[in-house]
Formats: structure tokens, C-alpha cells, sequence
């Protein structure tokens, strides 16, 4: 069974803190200044509005922000889900640069295509940051 929680170092924390307050910040962005860009990243063969699907992953987004921060405890836990929403959103990045689509800065195919090999180290960095990384190592062998 995996820990809850297992011991990190300050940096550990540090990066754990600084991850959820960049999500928290990237929800209210759903909300906001950024929604536009958000919304046409969203895959077309969602069969859903995309506005909601940009308002419903926000507030994912800032419950996972405000738990990476508040929920120590648990944070084995949270830096699980945090990774699986990573992974869970990336088709949104691959729609994006497979459409060409300029949201975000991102207004070429390489800078597009540079930002898909930012997702794996966002899972990283959920996965490492909270402990979560060792204990799926620690399980592994059980």
C-alpha cells in the first residue's frame, strides 16, 4: 500500500508550494485574462462546451494548487492526482500544435511543438515534489 506521506527535502517543499501556487494562478487564468486561449486549445471531438470544459478544469486546478499547499499530509496522495490531471490535459497541448493553433505566445510549430516536452516534466515535477515519485518506486518492489 502506498504512504500518504514519506519524508521530502526543503527543496522538495519548496518546489511543491511553488507547483501549487502556479496552478492556483493557472485556474483564476481559466476564469480570467487567459480563458480565450484556454478555449481553443480544447480538442474538438470533446463532445462538451468548451467553455465549460475551460471553467471545470480552472477550478481542478485550483483545488490542486490549493492541495498541494495546504494538504501536507496527504501530499503523497495529491502529487498522484496532480500528475494524472497533467497527463489528462495533454491532449489539449497536442491539439494545439497539431492545429496550429496560436494561444499563449505560442505562435509558431516550434514553439508549439517545444511546450509538448514541458507536459512530462510538469508529471515530473507532482510526482518528485511531493514524495509521490519514491513511494510509486518504494511500491514497485513490494
Amino acid at each position: 500500500m502506498m504512504p500518504a506521506t514519506l519524508p521530502t527535502s526543503k527543496t522538495q517543499h519548496a518546489f511543491r508550494i511553488l507547483l501549487g501556487l502556479f496552478l492556483l494562478y493557472a485556474g483564476i487564468s481559466h476564469m480570467t485574462f487567459r480563458r480565450a486561449d484556454f478555449v481553443a486549445q480544447v480538442p474538438d471531438w470533446l463532445t462538451m462546451s468548451k467553455d465549460f470544459v475551460v471553467l471545470a478544469s480552472g477550478v481542478v486546478e485550483m483545488l490542486l494548487g490549493l492541495s498541494l499547499v495546504a494538504l501536507y499530509r496527504q501530499r503523497v496522495w495529491v502529487g498522484l492526482v496532480v500528475a494524472i490531471f497533467f497527463v489528462a490535459i495533454f491532449p489539449g497541448n497536442i491539439h494545439q500544435y497539431t492545429e496550429g493553433i496560436s494561444a499563449f505566445g505560442l505562435d509558431t510549430d516550434a514553439k508549439r511543438l517545444v511546450r509538448l516536452f514541458f507536459q512530462p516534466l510538469l508529471v515530473l515535477w507532482a510526482l518528485w515534489s511531493t514524495g509521490a515519485l519514491k513511494a510509486l518506486c518504494q511500491c514497485s518492489k513490494c
